[in-house]
């Protein structure tokens, strides 16, 4: 089997077991408690802490862990909004973001009365940095901007836009789960006042996430209670998680480097094969501006769902888009973003590699892509 729906999840990595493992067994103590068995794994949860800042390029105290991304996104924005409700009620965010995001802002209009600007996209799913400007106004208190689509991979600019809101004064939030382990992270190199990470897309174990926020932000808890995480996520940390999302970020940002350039060849070379043997197939996203691990295609004239039968019939798994909206009958919210037809965003096929991929093995993808395509097709 060759698996290619890592946007979906991944496995979870050898390294980030063993570094785990003490945590789950010999170290296990409530990091808040006041003695020596306490206090061991307090060490632990301060360490990954420490190290997830030095790849962020911020301070520990800036590291909120969480439950996983979703809780991530959820915390930065609806508690940075409220955080600052008294100074404004005005937020802007893009057609093309996760659940996490745009339903959070969602639940923030329906029961906190804020304004929410959804800006479009073109066609290739980017956020213009002028049309970004022009929304900020002096009652902003948040913008939301993904760094990287989930579905079709587009990577927004967002060097432009954080130097449009900082001029603004408006925090800018990104979430970066998909940009993990593909583009350089950290708060300052993106330009973004706040970052959500998840950590089962980097081979950490699901259920562990983690928010970066600059400090001097106000940031309304979502969780009440012990007041753990510097009182902004009340609630007993699940120290071997965050252990284990310290490695694999580590591990990420080693690997980043050496497998980026090596990776877009081949996924180049693997979309070029798809589009040229495959009549009329689209890829979908932005043709340079893309993570390297993502291609997405529509074809029209097939069901999306019969192709990815095909494709599993022929060892290959991989997935329509969204795991988050997976079981839906609607077009993808993302490619009617960027103009796909209603019935063509419903022939939607992701690939999502890890910077292990070989060559050998996007070949043997696109041959079952172009297989499975022409068996659907052959169907009528």
């Amino acid at each position: 089997m060759l698996y290619l729906d890592n946007a979906a999840t991944t496995p979870v990595r050898r390294e980030v077991i063993e570094a785990m493992w003490p945590y789950l067994t010999t170290t296990f103590g409530n990091p808040s408690s006041h003695h020596t068995v306490g206090e061991a794994a307090a060490a632990g949860l301060d360490d990954a802490r420490r190290r997830i800042a030095t790849v962020l390029g911020t301070r520990p105290g800036d590291i909120v862990f969480t439950a996983g991304g979703t809780e991530a996104d959820n915390l930065a924005v609806k508690g940075l909004t409220l955080g600052s409700i008294t100074r404004g009620r005005h937020v802007v965010t893009s057609a093309v973001e996760h659940e996490a995001v745009a339903e959070s802002f969602a639940y923030l209009r329906r029961f906190h009365d804020v304004e929410v600007t959804t800006l479009p996209v073109d066609h290739t799913g980017r956020v213009d940095p002028e049309e970004f400007g022009a929304a900020l106004r002096p009652d902003t208190v948040l913008a939301s901007i993904m760094a990287a689509n989930n579905e079709i991979g587009t990577i927004q600019d967002l060097a432009a836009l954080g130097t449009i809101a900082r001029a603004a004064r408006v925090p800018l939030h990104t979430d970066a789960v998909q940009a993990a382990g593909w583009l350089p992270l950290g708060l300052d190199r993106l330009g973004v006042d706040a970052l959500s990470l998840s950590g089962h897309k980097l081979g950490a174990p699901k259920g562990v996430g983690l928010l970066a926020v600059r400090g001097a932000l106000p940031l309304e808890p979502l969780v009440h209670g012990g007041g753990q995480e510097r009182g902004r996520r009340s609630g007993t940390e699940n120290v071997a998680a965050a252990v284990g999302l310290a490695t694999a970020v580590e591990l990420a940002e080693q690997e980043r480097l050496g497998a980026t350039e090596r990776v877009t060849l081949l996924r180049d070379a693997f979309i070029a094969r798809v589009l040229q043997e495959v009549p009329g197939a689209r890829l979908t996203g932005h043709p340079e501006h893309r993570l390297p691990g993502i291609a997405s295609f529509v074809f029209p004239g097939t069901s999306g769902e019969a192709v990815l039968l095909e494709l599993e019939r022929r060892g290959v798994v991989s997935s329509s888009g969204s795991a988050c909206a997976a079981g839906s009958d609607e077009p993808s919210a993302v490619l009617l973003a960027i103009g796909v037809e209603p019935t063509v965003a419903q022939t939607a096929v992701r690939l999502s590699c890890t910077t292990s991929v070989t060559a050998r093995e996007l070949d043997d993808a696109a041959s079952a892509v172009v297989a499975a395509v022409a068996a659907v097709a052959a169907l009528g």
